[in-house]
């Protein structure tokens, strides 16, 4: 492989031209190719970049490596695509449109011995790096990724937002959950024709007795990303948007002629990371190129790609039965 691999980026609608900017950015890449069915968007991003434009994926025997940031319909094919050509693929969540295709996907990607990487950008949100330092015997998570409706997104917040969170709180408690409960809303008529859920709600449940309550919404009239991690003597609390946390510790409590008091001390931490997410994923990806495909590092991002997937699966089924 070249010292700079060339990257294919295939889509280059919202998140699509994010990648772009951040592969053209790379000194660590090659921005090679884009891959656009819509020729007058495609050649535009193509264009600004200085790279080649296709309207399909005939063109990827020449490029090392691919990043898939199409719609949701469109992964499964793509991957398999790409991964069959022999290329290590970063693809936006979720991998597949199904848990089972998503599933089929690792398992080429460990059958054919290549990298394979789920798009959760959170993971690299500093304050969620910096989250991950701090925390010790974590027993509760509660989430919210609330957003206003958006009517390009044709799938429903569950593999749209929920799945970010599930993940995160997998990762902070160490482990699967090994009971998970869900429900769904449905609310703008788009959304009850094609049964494409406006709100969705995970209740998990951890074998060493942790709860994770995580919530996802396009009904919001404001965008809130928070999440709150719970020990027995401390709580965490994380702003993902504006990437800070705020350590929380209660050291007394009274009661006397004034009534019940308390004392809770508070801290703010430095976030040390200043790296964009996006452009840190984008490097995490292109150190598993050059880590090779035998590497733990590759084992472990494949082995971490499907616990939320698989969340996200038992919460749709067990809303579908309520």
């Amino acid at each position: 492989m070249t010292a700079r691999p060339r990257i294919a980026l295939v889509g280059s609608g919202a998140m699509g031209s994010l990648h772009a900017r951040v592969i053209a950015a790379s000194e660590r890449a090659e921005f090679a190719q884009l891959i656009e069915q819509r020729e007058d968007v495609g050649k535009e991003v193509a264009g600004k970049y200085g790279v080649r434009w296709a309207g399909d994926v005939d063109g990827l025997s020449t490029v090392d490596a691919v990043v898939i940031a199409s719609a949701t319909e469109s992964h499964y094919d793509l991957a398999k695509h790409a991964m069959a050509l022999g290329k290590p693929v970063l693809v936006e969540k979720p991998v597949a449109p199904k848990y089972e295709q998503s599933a089929e996907l690792v398992a080429d990607s460990e059958r054919l011995g290549l990298p394979l990487m789920c798009g959760f950008l959170e993971r690299f949100n500093p304050a969620i790096l910096t989250a991950k330092q701090l925390v010790g015997d974590v027993v509760q998570v509660n989430a919210v990724r609330h957003s206003p409706f958006v009517p390009r997104i044709r799938n429903g917040v569950a593999t749209d937002l929920l799945i970010h969170d599930v993940d995160l709180a997998i990762r902070l408690i160490g482990g699967p959950p090994s009971v998970v409960k869900g429900a769904f809303g449905y609310f703008h008529d788009v959304s009850k024709e094609s049964r494409s859920e406006d709100s969705a709600d995970a209740t998990m449940t951890f074998p060493d007795g942790a709860i994770a309550t995580i919530s996802a919404s396009r009904i919001s009239q404001r965008k809130v990303r928070t999440i709150s991690v719970l020990e027995v003597d401390r709580l965490i609390e994380v702003d993902l948007l504006r990437r800070d946390i705020t350590v929380y510790k209660n050291v007394t409590h009274s009661v006397d002629g004034g009534g019940y008091r308390q004392q809770t001390i508070m801290d703010i931490p430095m976030i040390p990371y200043a790296a964009e997410p996006l452009a840190a994923q984008l490097d995490h990806f292109l150190d598993l190129i050059e880590t090779g495909a035998g590497s733990d590092a590759v084992a472990e991002e494949r082995a971490a790609i499907l616990p939320a997937h698989v969340v996200i699966d038992k919460v749709t089924a067990s809303a579908s039965e309520a």
